[in-house]
């Protein structure tokens, strides 16, 4: 009988432990598909949010992707014009940036005299397209020069996969900048006090020298909703869709999300709001971040640009490894060698298309100045 007891007591604490592991293997099973659920709902396509005061990331979606950044190129004008100007000088709008397209409502005419601090509450309030173009000729006598200036300064602060051709976000070959990029962006932006307060208003009045009103509203629509909000800068262009930059405070921590490609300002303001609020939640829990990539938006980058996207994706392993030594976890990771292989197809094709091209022209010169094929 005591043996009987021993074998029984030995199968019961069998069974028990079976039990426990398959236990813990279910409640780790239904975390890891909740988790991976919440992900894939982010439709934007690269998201990601940092603590402000370390730059940690604490969660993201093709953090590496390269995308237009529309106006939230704005942030980085506003940066080089305050690092160069005072804020009383005057500017005197010219005929060309008068007819840089830009809302009609906040529009400056050429020949009005305007203060720089005027000109940046336009640019990052209302997103005015003609005070960020007026800005760069005051600072550096011309847009291109001025953007010169504005590549230099994310190099500096560490936004490498970030490019400008110009002051306002309107679409260009070769504009692009990261999730990743335009999160350092913004927490560089926000240790510029006059930054901190433009971004962080609701609605104001401005006026030129002459005495013109203009009435600005925020495009920043968590201004109204999120009682921590500090600020943030909005972008729209068809080619980059609805971008977003924003900063939220709660509890004495800050964090900072940027949203790149969402379909829609309503999704925009959803997605932004549940990162914020997922954000804070690693903080407080001291959760591990999670980063992961979607395939299908990189080959598509691959696809619309293969020689610039290809060159940055080709490092996607390397970002992988540097997000694993902060800890993040990797939930979904795209594979390198496909991305690859992608690549070179596309080059493959480019390459015929160009000499299918070159020769199409070489004929067509020889029929036009007469010369033989």
């Amino acid at each position: 009988m005591r043996k009987q007891f021993k074998v029984e007591s030995l199968k019961f604490k069998v069974k028990k432990r079976l039990t426990l592991r398959a236990i813990l293997f279910m409640l780790f099973t239904i975390h890891c598909s909740l988790f991976t659920a919440s992900a894939d709902e982010i439709t934007s396509r690269a998201a990601l949010v940092m603590e402000a005061s370390t730059g940690r990331i604490l969660f993201a979606k093709n953090p590496t992707l390269k995308l237009p950044p529309a106006s939230t190129t704005k942030l980085v004008t506003a940066m080089v014009v305050l690092d160069r100007a005072q804020l009383n000088d005057t500017v005197t709008i010219s005929e060309k940036a008068a007819k840089v397209p830009t809302l009609k409502e906040t529009r400056f005419k050429e020949g009005e005299a305007v203060s720089v601090e005027t000109l940046l509450s336009a640019a990052l309030i209302r997103s005015a397209n003609d005070a960020a173009f007026a800005l760069a000729e005051a600072v550096a006598s011309s847009e291109e020069k001025f953007v010169e200036l504005m590549n230099k300064k994310v190099v500096a602060i560490g936004a490498s996969d970030t490019k400008f051709i110009n002051t306002t976000g309107l679409p260009g070959s070769g504009q692009r900048t990261t999730a990743y990029d335009l999160a350092k962006i913004m927490r560089h932006a926000l240790k510029y006090p006059v930054i901190k307060e433009i971004i962080g208003t609701k609605e104001t009045e401005i006026s030129t020298n002459g005495g013109r009103t203009i009435s600005l509203e925020n495009t920043n629509r968590l201004l109204w909703s999120d009682e921590g909000a500090v600020g943030g800068k909005t972008g729209y262009t068809r080619a980059a869709r609805h971008c977003f930059t924003y900063a939220g405070q709660r509890n004495g921590e800050t964090v900072i999300v940027a949203l790149l490609g969402a379909p829609s300002r309503t999704v925009l303001w959803n997605e932004a709001e549940r990162l914020e609020v997922k954000g804070f939640e690693v903080i407080s829990s001291n959760e591990q971040p999670v980063v992961y990539f979607t395939r299908a938006d990189y080959e598509k980058s691959l696809k619309s640009s293969p020689w610039r996207s290809g060159r940055g994706d080709k490092v996607q392993s390397s970002r992988v490894k540097r997000y694993s030594k902060d800890k993040a976890k990797i939930i979904k990771a795209s594979s390198t060698k496909r991305l690859k292989t992608v690549r070179v197809k596309n080059k493959a094709k480019l390459s015929a298309k160009g000499n299918k091209k070159t020769k199409d022209a070489r004929i067509a010169r020889g029929q036009n100045n007469g010369s033989k094929g």
